[in-house]
């Protein structure tokens, strides 16, 4: 009580806020972190970045590297399955990701299948590229996701800190470089940035400018590579090949422009160009000569083209502008396209097969298929890549490897092509294992469409000292 016999009275208010407090925490923490996968985000990730560069400006001891990851073909899992298999597939990477890791270590999703992992407190360049290493092993092999299996790996660009890079965006340019040259030299493969890179990569840029061009001017010319009977040296087709006459520059190698194509999605307009081409000059060849009816087309096609939802309709549709029957087409894909969504592609190409085309699996032995998948697939050549044939010796590795598919052709009842056959020893060795076809420089270069015309004009063998 007071002096006066008041009596004070004190009124206390409190408030749990916990819940606004754990739902401000939640605001914060999705704005820094990614929603699917709960990994540092693009805005969390560049201010650490920002922190490592003025770290290593202050402290010449100090060094970090960023790893920059891009999953190879997601693309093709996510247009063909969808983006429910999609996510898991991202989830599961995130996860694995965070496994390998370090527990100092900062692992983000930029977005889409692109991954970024900054490695902290490295002595030297080749800590990382044990790191890097150690994500591409543990990436091999095969997953399931929803009752769906597929091969499974990345590419990694890789960015060691220099006084250089003062820049968060300079830093995740130059790894995103660098993983596009992994991804250039094919799956599984990492790369270290360096200045040279920068160069290229603009170079790239150029080159895809003039792509874009030279598909509205139509620059491109086929040309057509002879198939060749080895026992009768006779002529069974031609594989057709597509080269880029660039207004300034000549011609440009379809090693250089193809990957650009693909990786950008030209690649579709472009091959959509090629069936045309190929068609109405088999077309033309079959009315000019009788026995051309007898002879098979082969045309490439690439992982974006199965990807099309309209592709058999295209085929049917310059079929029928050319009347060119579908037997005799032959359809080329690649063995690692083929192993990406072996479900979906086993469908597509019963259906193509069951129209009538020829089915062929290109650079058999180079990618990742399982003998079993073969036992479901329609398909009526293997075709044995070069590198096999360039360096086969009697009892060396590639020549046990060509006696292997060949045997494995005769067991399924199908047709073995040896590609990039280039010495007589080398043809002399494929008929000894009996190996019926190839192609190859000894036989005959890629030609241009007077050229083919004119061998089918003067009939269709090739003498042995051709």
């Amino acid at each position: 009580m007071s002096q006066h016999n008041e009596q004070s009275v004190f009124l206390a208010i409190v408030l749990d806020i916990s819940k606004r407090k754990q739902a401000e925490d939640q605001l914060v923490f999705r704005a820094l972190h990614d929603s699917l996968t709960d990994l540092p985000n693009r805005s969390l990730l560049s201010d650490r970045l920002e922190k490592s560069i003025q770290r290593a400006q202050q402290s010449p001891t100090y060094h970090f590297a960023v790893l920059f990851l891009d999953l190879d073909q997601f693309k093709v899992v996510n247009d063909s399955l969808g983006h429910l298999v999609g996510d898991q597939l991202l989830i599961t990477v995130a996860r694995k990701l965070q496994a390998i890791a370090r527990p100092t270590d900062i692992v983000a999703r930029l977005g889409g299948d692109e991954f970024v992992i900054l490695v902290e407190h490295v002595p030297d360049i080749q800590a990382v590229v044990q790191i890097a290493k150690r994500i591409l092993a543990d990436f091999e092999g095969t997953i399931t996701i929803e009752g769906h299996t597929f091969f499974m790996s990345t590419s990694i660009g890789i960015v060691w800190s220099t006084v250089d890079h003062t820049e968060v965006s300079d830093l995740l340019r130059d790894a995103d470089i660098a993983m596009y040259r992994a991804k250039a030299k094919g799956r599984a493969k990492y790369e270290i940035f360096d200045a040279e890179m920068h160069t290229q990569a603009v170079k790239r840029l150029t080159l895809e400018h003039d792509l874009q061009l030279a598909i509205i001017q139509q620059e491109f010319i086929a040309y057509y590579q002879p198939v060749i009977d080895l026992n009768t040296r006779k002529l069974t087709g031609f594989e057709a090949l597509i080269r880029w006459q660039h207004p300034l520059r000549g011609f440009i190698s379809p090693d250089d422009f193809i990957p650009v194509a693909e990786e950008t999605g030209l690649i579709v307009p472009i091959s959509r160009w090629m069936l045309q081409a190929a068609c109405e000059q088999m077309a033309t060849w079959r009315q000019q000569f009788p026995h051309a009816d007898d002879l098979k087309i082969s045309i490439n096609l690439s992982g974006s083209d199965l990807l099309q939802a309209d592709l058999i309709d295209t085929i049917q549709q310059v079929l029928s502008q050319t009347q060119l029957p579908a037997t005799a087409l032959a359809l080329e894909i690649t063995e690692s396209m083929l192993v990406q969504n072996i479900e979906t592609t086993t469908d597509l190409l019963h259906q193509l097969r069951a129209m009538g085309f020829r089915i062929s699996i290109d650079d058999f032995g180079t990618g990742y298929s399982s003998l079993s998948y073969l036992y479901n697939l329609p398909v009526d050549y293997l075709k044995i890549d070069r590198s096999f044939v360039s360096n086969m010796q009697p009892g060396n590795k590639n020549y046990k490897i060509v006696q292997a598919i060949v045997g494995l052709s005769d067991q399924l009842q199908i047709g073995a092509i040896a590609e990039g056959i280039e010495t007589e020893q080398q043809l002399e060795w494929l008929k000894l294992l009996g190996c019926e076809l190839g192609q190859g420089w000894l036989l005959s270069r890629p030609l241009n469409p007077a050229a083919a015309t004119a061998l089918l004009a003067a009939g269709y063998s090739f003498s042995q000292d051709r």
